[in-house]
């Protein structure tokens, strides 16, 4: 994620028809967190990791998680650029199954010397509530800190659940930056269906 130094003006700022502003809390891990003891995982919980998946089952199951949520950024790349980051041996991403059906989305990303990025993480609206979060979390945990880094960071939005920025701070993450970001409504230009995401108003120009 880019950030600018250039601070936002105090006050209101129109946005234009079709367009959406966010604001984003970036959170960071500097260590590991005290372990919690004992962990019961459901036994129909299971964790397969994609290596180097196709396109579009990685946005098979980066839709049926974060459709809700208002995810479009790979969904805005081209076929090429999404594969590149796929195929990268420095990206890491990891599907969570309940008896054998796919119900989340993990993806972490060791391209910075010395830091993860957990860049997706998310579960379909189904398997919210039920432990499955935080058994994807565990893992999400354990496996950027078995490497060598010293940072392990996620970003989140106003846009996600309202449970989203509370889950991570329990697993750990301390918020660090605040940032404003505009894009595109995707359910305008037809990357989402206008259901998406009806927590967020459309405003069509």
């Amino acid at each position: 994620m880019q950030t600018e130094n250039a601070p936002l003006p105090l006050g209101y700022s129109a946005v234009p028809p079709g367009k959406l502003a966010t604001v984003v809390t970036c959170l960071e891990m500097l260590a590991p967190p005290p372990a919690r003891g004992p962990r019961t995982v459901d036994p129909s919980l299971g964790l397969e990791h994609w290596q180097s998946p196709d396109v579009e089952s990685y946005r098979q199951i980066y839709r049926a998680v974060g459709e809700d949520w208002m995810w479009v950024s790979r969904l805005e790349m081209t076929d090429e650029k999404l594969a590149a980051i796929l195929n990268d041996p420095l990206v890491e991403i990891y599907v969570a199954t309940d008896s054998g059906r796919p119900i989340g989305l993990m993806e972490l990303d060791f391209r910075q010397p010395d830091e993860c990025e957990l860049v997706f993480f998310g579960l379909v609206k189904d398997a919210i509530g039920k432990g499955a979060g935080r058994f994807l979390m565990n893992h999400a945990i354990d496996k950027a800190w078995a490497k060598a880094i010293r940072r392990f960071w996620v970003h989140t939005c106003h846009f996600d659940s309202p449970e989203a920025l509370p889950f991570y701070q329990r697993s750990g993450f301390r918020p660090y930056c605040l940032m404003v970001e505009v894009h595109d409504d995707p359910r305008l230009n037809g990357l989402a269906p206008k259901t998406a995401s009806p927590h967020v108003p459309i405003i069509e120009a």
